[in-house]
């Protein structure tokens, strides 16, 4: 048995897999909200131990066990920037009586869960040439917005994390110039693509346009805005046509989100495909594909040809991360210990 675990900045999801087939097979699940524990320890132990309707999970029948997170790993360890915790694989290690235990980057537990979708999870924004081989980018906007590589060694793609989300923001028109300026004196300073390129984005987005450009705000609109989830009203009133705000907070938000796509696929090469991850665009489908996310992809002078034959791809599921980490923890586990429950399923 495996344990997964997608750590953020607000929640904690955590999975546990056993192989059937070859294939990760989910056992069970659940989401944590992240605050209300004082360690990944915690978290875990709580999700372990079952509860009424759920028996505990005995320890030694766990073989290894991995975690995504959000920024970079050194040695075994980070430090989480939305949360006070610190986590060291070694003292997860003894804490959780699991012999092997891995962090790495969320973006990268995601690309490793590429492989391990069902065709259906897995929408064709754009269908480039579909023969094409080669290195493959992610690029994922959620409550941030993290990047990946995946680079193509001949016989499979092999994740190398990044921040590149973090890199500075590009700005390709009037409007964009604009924006930069507004968001320069905002953040009184240097502005990265995710303050752009994300959740908090949009809401960055949406004020340049209303308070800035001055596009009418509805009192309707401002009511929704301040009782639910701005990012959901935005998006729902965008799609819906019922709030020229809104639509306009979606178009440039999609086309920055295109140029850089468009950018790591130039960075890297990426003949073999790019994939958007992340919490917004499966969620926002009709908007990803109003044209201005593929215009703004494309528009590149004269490397548009190459960038026309990538294809491009939206992750529909959101456990993708889980299942990259319990294929990692299965295959690192397999490598140390010289025990595959990978293959042992396969003549199961």
């Amino acid at each position: 048995m495996i344990l997964a675990g997608d750590v953020g900045g607000t929640k904690v999801h955590l999975a546990l897999y056993d192989f059937a087939g070859g294939q990760l097979h989910p056992i069970r699940d659940a989401k944590f909200a992240a605050h209300q524990f004082s360690s990944l320890d915690e978290v875990v132990n709580e999700f372990l131990s079952g509860d009424e309707n759920t028996p505990a999970t005995k320890r030694d029948e766990i073989l290894a066990a991995c975690f995504g997170v959000p920024g970079p790993v050194r040695d075994g360890r980070l430090k989480l920037t939305n949360l006070p915790w610190t986590l060291d694989v070694r003292d997860l290690s003894r804490s959780l009586s699991i012999k092997h235990v891995f962090l790495i980057n969320d973006l990268e537990a995601n690309g490793y869960g590429i492989p391990e979708l069902a065709p259906d999870k897995i929408f064709t924004l754009h269908a480039g040439d579909p023969n094409a081989v080669g290195h493959r980018g992610l690029i994922s906007a959620g409550t941030g917005l993290g990047q990946a590589l995946l680079i193509w060694d001949g016989k499979t793609h092999r994740p190398i994390p990044s921040e590149g989300g973090h890199c500075d923001f590009a700005a390709r028109s009037n409007r964009e110039i604009a924006m930069l300026e507004y968001l320069r004196n905002k953040l009184k300073g240097r502005v990265s693509f995710e303050r752009v390129v994300s959740g908090l984005g949009i809401k960055n987005v949406y004020e340049f346009l209303r308070d800035v450009e001055k596009i009418n705000e509805p009192k309707w609109l401002c009511d929704r805005m301040l009782a639910e989830d701005p990012n959901v009203v935005i998006g729902e009133c965008a799609e819906d046509g019922s709030s020229s705000l809104c639509f306009e907070t979606m178009k440039t938000f999609a086309s920055a989100y295109g140029a850089e796509a468009g950018n790591l696929a130039l960075k890297m090469l990426a003949t073999g495909g790019i994939y958007l991850g992340g919490g917004i665009a499966p969620k926002r489908l009709k908007t990803m594909q109003n044209g201005f996310f593929m215009q703004a992809f494309l528009d590149k002078g004269r490397m548009s040809p190459l960038l026309q034959a990538i294809p491009v791809k939206v992750i529909l599921d959101d456990t993708c991360a889980l299942l990259g980490a319990a294929a990692y923890a299965e295959a690192r586990a397999a490598e140390l210990g010289g025990v595959s429950e990978r293959a042992a399923s396969l003549n199961a």
